[in-house]
């Protein structure tokens, strides 16, 4: 079983940047795709990034292109998710998942609880 808890979410004015942390406990990840999604109220699910195993292929979402990086240390089975430029459309839940490399919620097999993002225009 795979424990993951994301961390680094909080209020930031439009402008701003912020760091999320996806921790994962129980079992190391570093076999496997990682991904980050996010949620806003009254809307779906939506993918924003995405990395494989070793860090070596990373996707966005064209929302997010050019203003997020992933990235992942296998050594301390952590991803992150570093966020420049934010907007207040980015406000929503955001939430970190584990699995098969993809931009589809349905490939990855283990979730975190989420952390909140708001960004303040």
């Amino acid at each position: 079983q795979v424990h993951l808890v994301e961390s680094g979410g909080g209020l930031v004015q439009a402008g701003g940047s912020l760091r999320l942390s996806c921790a994962a406990a129980g079992r190391t990840v570093s076999s496997w795709a990682m991904g980050w999604f996010r949620q806003a109220p009254g809307k779906e699910r939506e993918f924003v990034a995405s990395i494989t195993w070793n860090g070596g292929i990373t996707y966005y979402a064209d929302s997010v292109k050019g203003r997020c990086t992933i990235s992942r240390d296998n050594a301390k089975n952590t991803m992150y998710l570093q966020m420049s430029n934010l907007k207040p459309e980015d406000t929503a839940i955001y939430y970190c998942a584990t699995g098969s490399y993809s931009r589809y919620a349905v490939n990855y097999n283990y979730w975190g609880q989420g952390t909140q993002v708001t960004v303040s225009s």
